[in-house]
């Protein structure tokens, strides 16, 4: 079975930084794309940034220039560095990534838990 476990959350001052974690593990063949949603309260999930297996990236508009998303591909761990955070970064974050537990299955869908970040003074 494979668990994504999110580390890194918590409250922050605009302007401040952050470090989302995310580690897969469990039956892991291989990951493919590893990402960050969010979803503010009374908001639906938004992708944050993405990273494919090759390491090209994708970005929100809204948080271009401010966000960096990277890989481990030795630890099965994603990252989100987070600068200049504004209030309205103010989220439940959460991991994503497609994964092939076994070398015949599917590609399937996980998800982490969440992690919450709220900026505020």
């Amino acid at each position: 079975q494979v668990q994504l476990v999110e580390s890194g959350g918590g409250l922050v001052q605009p302007g401040g930084s952050l470090r989302l974690s995310c580690a897969a593990s469990g039956s892991i063949f291989s990951i493919n794309t590893m990402g960050w949603y969010r979803q503010a309260p009374g908001k639906g999930r938004e992708l944050v940034a993405a990273i494919t297996s090759g390491s090209s990236t994708k970005y929100a508009d809204s948080v271009k220039g401010r966000f960096t998303i990277s890989r481990d591909n030795t630890k099965n761990t994603v990252y989100l560095q987070m600068h200049s955070l504004k209030p309205e970064d103010t989220a439940i974050y959460y991991c994503n990534a497609f994964i092939r537990p076994y070398d015949s299955s599917p590609l399937t869908n996980y998800w982490g838990q969440g992690t919450q970040i709220t900026v505020s003074s």
